[in-house]
């Protein structure tokens, strides 16, 4: 048997994202491990923002904020999902088709050159690491349907013999990438007031392990020096910095003001300034980004000092506002 799925036929072409990726934002798009997500629970029939407090631990790790992803352990209280490691001990296609055949999903790391969802960005014009959840696959029609980044998606052809390294011949020094098995025998879904209520003790153990220093003043003592190294090295090098750093600030934050909103439809109250904070970090982030960039690529002195003082003010008000409302 060379054909697999795990969750009944989902077709590609009429395929509805979650509203998480279908509202006006932004940031469309956060990261690939949160996009993926976002959109696997949805075809679980799960809420996903249940399960994004897990961005108040985000903190500036000295050349990066941290690529913020959903805890496997808070997967599994809200909604029954387990996550376990992958061995990839033979070649990842005979993997995966083993574990739909099972009934769960492989999330797996590859190379967005191969990807047709990535057009226009990565698709056959640069190597760049991301990861996908797998769904169906057809090894002899050579065909995949995808979860990745804002939707579902099918490859075939030769994208599939690329992805999958079907026409490589056997290399010992090869390094498979990193995967993960998704059990779905456990899924399950909570009453709305059930799932809220979980959704606020997981945030409380968030705020609770959020930085002990403001990050974004961290952050705003490197900056400055980063934009004049970055001055040299060129825009190409710029934007995988600000990807790694001002974006996941942003994208973090859009999502936070996006839990704020649902933990407030489901009863909880006196989140509104905390919510208008996170937004606050969300727009002034979209606006730094940009400035940088010209400042990047004109190679012109710009004082960001003002920019940089918001967005630490606004971190303080929001994060610590939202620890002292939930006792955390």
């Amino acid at each position: 048997m060379t054909a697999a799925r795990a969750l009944p036929a989902l077709d590609a072409a009429t395929y509805v994202p979650h509203e998480l990726h279908r509202a006006e934002r932004a940031w469309g798009e956060s990261n690939c491990y949160v996009d993926v997500w976002i959109e696997v629970l949805h075809a679980l029939g799960c809420d996903p923002h249940a399960c994004l407090g897990f961005v108040m631990s985000l903190d500036w790790e000295g050349d990066q904020f941290t690529f913020f992803k959903p805890p496997h352990e808070d997967l599994f209280e809200l909604y029954g999902v387990d996550v376990q490691e992958l061995t990839v001990y033979k070649p990842l296609v005979e993997n995966a088709v083993e574990q739909l055949r099972g009934g769960k999903l492989v999330l797996a790391e590859t190379d967005a050159y191969w990807l047709p969802d990535t057009a226009g960005t990565d698709y056959k014009t640069q190597h760049t690491k991301t990861t996908i959840a797998i769904q169906e696959i057809d090894l002899d029609a050579r065909k995949l349907g995808y979860f990745h980044n804002a939707s579902y998606h099918a490859l075939s052809g030769d994208d599939f013999t690329k992805l999958f390294r079907l026409d490589a011949p056997p290399d010992p020094s090869f390094m498979p990438f990193f995967a993960e098995i998704v059990r779905l025998s456990r899924v399950r879904h909570l009453e709305p007031a059930a799932l809220a209520a979980t959704s606020v003790a997981l945030l409380r153990k968030h705020l609770a392990r959020r930085p002990r220093e403001n990050p974004i003043a961290r952050f705003a003592r490197d900056f400055t020096r980063d934009v004049e190294r970055l001055k040299g090295e060129g825009l190409a090098a710029y934007h995988l910095y600000a990807f790694a750093s001002i974006r996941q600030l942003g994208a973090a934050f859009e999502l936070a003001a996006l839990h704020a909103r649902w933990l407030e439809r489901h009863g909880e109250t006196g989140l509104g300034d905390a919510t208008a904070a996170f937004d606050a970090i969300s727009t002034i982030c979209k606006s730094l980004i940009l400035k940088a960039a010209r400042a990047v690529g004109a190679k012109k002195n710009v004082d960001f000092g003002g920019m940089l003082g918001d967005l630490e003010a606004q971190w303080t008000r929001g994060v610590h506002g939202l620890a002292e409302r939930f006792g955390a």
